[in-house]
């Protein structure tokens, strides 16, 4: 395992600085503060990895300077001894100016300078980009090394898979060179204020503001806005005033905004949540009501969406379903059936689950989701990848109706729903008897990564559990639409709201 950089700098701790010096001291000073697990940043990590790793065949022949068991120095002499002997191409090569530490990906050389290829598994350039670059490229000038070219390389969305892996097509790498260039100027200031601030005793005293969440979510934003209270300007939901504005004017709680500035959902959040009142338009609810018939299907996918396409016909970051639970009601008040269906990873799941979904849905049946545009656009991908299915597919989506949209349009509004309408909001508040909150898995994101851990788990007991786990939160999303149904129904029957 490679040591610490000592008190050092690196280019991730300088583009801390660069977003946030407080957060570059507190990285130096980690605060006694628990911190909420983030289990998706190392799914993240992961994928990041084995971009760089596969980016590395646009290049290939290359020599890689590892990480991972090496020490810094050794890192060094190693990167040295590559560029001494003639080396053409290395990976990961390191380098160290002024205490800066910094790896590139891909170096190449190129007569008597080299090209310098950054990856990322974004889609375009974007400025904290041409920082990263910046930094290398500072550092290895420092170092003696003549950086003829640099380039951004990152994810092309139109790529679509067909066969092997088309490394060349996949990725894009874009000539940044001349924006580098002109951040170079700046660096050493920038250099400069990194070591002052590491150098100060105390914490910086800088408020919260944009940068906590800009380029990147700071990872010390629990710590940093601990003082923030419940139901603050910052807990209204969707845009329109200027949050920091009112924060920077001492307005912060609900009872301190000036309510003539919010828009009207806002507006309604803050007074429904001061009053701890509830709101129903009840010919509204039963407007969207008659907009459903039965036999109706409450629907929901999960869906894996990965920058290197796992399969034939498939784009970087498509949403690819892999498993739907299914609530069917005959007619109305009907005890729902439910239906299931988790592909098996490592195939394409999409020829299985669209065999199962038109077999389970009726083409005359009504097909509730929560938030339409999700089922909608996999139903629309799925019948362009399968055309014999097309039709049938597209039908079910033409009867596709939308149980958020009473929700979102705030036909309907409890004060406990701070604002929100997503599912995970309005169940528990609606039928507390329901909490996505037990759940093992409780979130889209951490089922895409169960489901790829599942390929990967060496014991069967392990992959029982993984794949009940899945199968219980998907259930419970559908479920839950079976109650909220129940609910509305209810509510407009009755004289009261809730």
């Amino acid at each position: 395992m490679a040591k610490r950089n000592g008190s050092g700098l690196s280019k991730s701790l300088i583009l801390k600085g660069l977003q946030c010096p407080k957060a570059l001291w507190l990285s130096k000073n980690p605060p006694e503060f628990a911190f909420p697990p983030r289990p998706n940043l190392e799914a993240k990590f992961a994928a990041g990895t084995e971009v760089g790793v596969l980016a590395q065949q646009l290049f290939p022949g290359g020599i890689e300077v590892p990480y991972e068991g090496l020490s810094f120095p050794a890192q060094l002499a190693r990167t040295k001894e590559l560029i001494e002997q003639r080396a053409e191409i290395i990976y990961e090569a390191s380098f160290s100016f002024s205490a800066i530490f910094v790896k590139a990906d891909i170096l190449v050389r190129n007569g008597d300078g080299w090209q310098l290829y950054e990856v990322k598994m974004g889609t375009s350039v974007k400025p904290v980009n041409l920082d990263d670059v910046a930094i290398q490229h500072y550092v290895m000038n420092g170092c003696g090394l003549k950086i003829s070219k640099s380039y951004l390389v990152h994810i092309n969305t139109d790529y679509v898979r067909q066969g092997a892996i088309a490394v060349q097509q996949l990725f894009h790498a874009e000539d940044i060179t001349t924006k580098v260039m002109s951040r170079l100027q700046s660096l050493p200031e920038v250099v400069q204020e990194c070591r002052q601030t590491m150098a100060e005793h105390r914490e910086p005293a800088i408020p919260i503001g944009p940068q906590c969440h800009n380029p990147y979510e700071c990872d010390f934003v629990p710590y940093c806005w601990q003082h923030i209270p419940e139901n603050s300007v910052f807990d209204l939901h969707g845009k329109g005033i200027d949050k920091f504005a009112m924060y920077r004017l001492g307005k912060v709680k609900f009872e301190e905004l000036p309510l003539e500035h919010l828009n009207s959902s806002q507006r309604q959040q803050v007074e429904a949540t001061l009053k701890q009142e509830n709101f129903i338009a009840k010919e509204k609810v039963r407007e969207f009501l008659d907009t459903l018939w039965y036999p109706l299907c409450h629907l929901d996918f999960e869906t894996t969406n990965e920058p290197i396409p796992p399969y034939d016909g498939i784009r970087p970051y498509q949403q690819v379903p892999f498993q739907f639970s299914l609530h069917f009601q005959h007619h109305q008040g009907a005890e729902p059936e439910h239906f299931e269906f988790l592909a098996e990873p490592g195939s394409d799941p999409r020829p299985q689950l669209i065999e199962k979904l038109l077999d389970l849905v009726p083409p005359e049946a009504c097909v509730l989701t929560y938030n339409q545009s999700f089922e909608k656009s996999a139903l629309h991908q799925l019948a362009e990848a399968y055309p014999a299915s097309a039709k049938a597919l597209l039908q079910r989506a033409d009867n596709i109706r939308d149980l958020m949209q009473p929700f979102q349009q705030r036909h309907i509004y409890y004060w406990q729903f701070s604002g929100s309408y997503s599912i995970k909001a309005v169940l528990p508040v609606l039928a507390p008897e329901f909490s996505y909150s037990e759940l093992e898995i409780s979130d889209g994101q951490t089922a895409q990564r169960a489901y790829q851990q599942l390929a990967e788990l060496p014991d069967e007991h392990g992959r029982t559990v993984l794949k009940q786990a899945l199968l219980d939160y998907c259930r419970l999303d559908t479920l839950a639409m079976v109650v909220i149904l129940d609910k509305l129904q209810e509510l407009t029957d009755n004289n009261e709201a809730g």
